[in-house]
């Protein structure tokens, strides 16, 4: 089976994003990128993850074109390979409808420096692309053109993509966004959230480059 492993890991990391409901029902959706073949492994359309098998999970070139795979691929697919076409580091796509950054969305705020772990984006803010209808190449180029250095980006009026050198790291960031979020949100609630400064947050960036054990400097803060 082409793709066999990633393949396996978008089931994986379905079931654990479903699991954890940073998408709830068929919402969301997951693709790694293998650079060498130029292909994509994307997760299907409108299937429950705890049932889909590695066999459901389609393969794209980045154009869109179905390589294998019997299933219609995610209606999202454009959005994943913008990402690969623009992020060159990016080997992995996570896209949710987690409650904490979709409100944020809602709202068209920012995911602000609440918390120092939103370094973990690459950048000390996570912007808002304005509102595109879903599935469509105008809600892809609407999030590449404002998000920037950062490795994700909230989607108007609909949720968070964000990107990773695999898809550990895209999962972790996908999950780090939310939690800071949630954090932003319940601070608006009951007052002003003191927002870290652009200096602060450069030293956190200093900081996060020797975190860690040398083989996963970027797993948990």
């Amino acid at each position: 089976m082409l793709m066999q492993e990633e393949r396996e890991l978008v089931v994986e990391y379905g079931k654990k994003m479903s699991a954890a409901r940073l998408s709830t029902g068929t919402s969301g959706n997951i693709s790694i990128y293998n650079a060498e073949q130029g292909l994509v492994a994307i997760s299907p359309s409108g299937m429950d993850y705890f049932s889909t098998t590695p066999e459901d999970v389609v393969i794209l070139d980045l154009d869109g074109k179905v390589v294998d795979g019997k299933r219609k691929p995610s209606s999202e697919w454009a959005l994943h390979t913008t990402f690969y076409k623009h992020k060159p580091h990016a080997r992995a796509v996570v896209h949710t409808h987690s409650v904490y950054c979709t409100t944020l969305a809602v709202l068209g705020e920012p995911i602000r420096a609440v918390h120092y772990v939103i370094g973990d984006a690459g950048a000390a803010e996570v912007p808002c692309a304005p509102y595109q209808l879903f599935g469509t190449e105008a809600l892809a180029e609407a999030a590449m053109e404002v998000c920037g250095k950062s490795d994700g980006v909230l989607l108007g009026n609909h949720g968070l993509v964000c990107c990773g050198k695999d898809i550990k790291g895209a999962y972790g960031l996908a999950c780090n966004l939310e939690y800071v979020a949630e954090l932003q949100y319940r601070a608006m609630s009951i007052g002003k959230p003191n927002v870290l400064t652009e200096e602060q947050m450069a030293e956190v960036m200093v900081k996060f480059q020797s975190y860690g054990q040398p083989d996963n400097k970027k797993s948990g803060y």
